[in-house]
């Protein structure tokens, strides 16, 4: 079977590849097929998240092994298509270059048959051109508004309760330091 993409560039501008590929083929073969339609060299390090329906980030699979334990962690090479992506998982996110941050959002659009003679991965539709440089990514964690809550930091009286008393350091060894 042929797994049919549509890659979407994270970007104000609309800018996608649709991508035919073999079912069998490991996620490191989509990594290349991805990065060679959107005029990339491929000497930048990348990685796919699994997600769930909404896009939100979840599991990891990287390029290479960056793991403690040389063989412990599974790479895109490890993985064939087939083994995370069907008719019901259909989305994953490629990042590419971790300084500039390109993020595509990758979603499985068909499972068709293979047509004969046709040489897989291909890029069988392109949309925009890609823009100079990628979109600035803002990290914020998700936090309700009264995190600190009745104080106005994260510190309370009982953290500070080490100072009080003698604050002489002369317990501490610091007395020659202080003339």
């Amino acid at each position: 079977m042929v797994y049919k993409f549509r890659v979407i560039l994270d970007a104000e501008d609309d800018v996608f590849r649709d991508i035919a590929i073999l079912e069998d083929d490991t996620l490191e073969d989509l990594h290349n097929a991805i990065f060679n339609s959107f005029g990339f060299d491929g000497m930048e390090v990348a990685s796919f998240y699994t997600c769930d329906e909404t896009w939100n980030q979840e599991d990891e699979i990287s390029l290479f092994d960056t793991g403690d334990i040389p063989g412990e962690q599974k790479v895109m090479s490890d993985y064939q298509l087939s083994d995370i992506l069907d008719k019901e998982n259909t989305k994953i996110i490629y990042v590419y270059d971790f300084i500039n941050m390109w993020t595509f959002l990758v979603e499985l659009a068909a499972i068709e048959d293979q047509v004969l003679g046709n040489l897989y991965p291909e890029t069988i539709f392109s949309h925009g051109e890609m823009p100079d440089e990628a979109m600035e990514k803002s990290f914020e964690a998700d936090m309700h508004e009264d995190i600190y809550g009745e104080f106005e930091d994260d510190i309370d009286e009982e953290d500070l309760d080490m100072f009080e008393g003698d604050d002489s350091f002369e317990d501490y060894g610091f007395e020659e330091n202080w003339n």
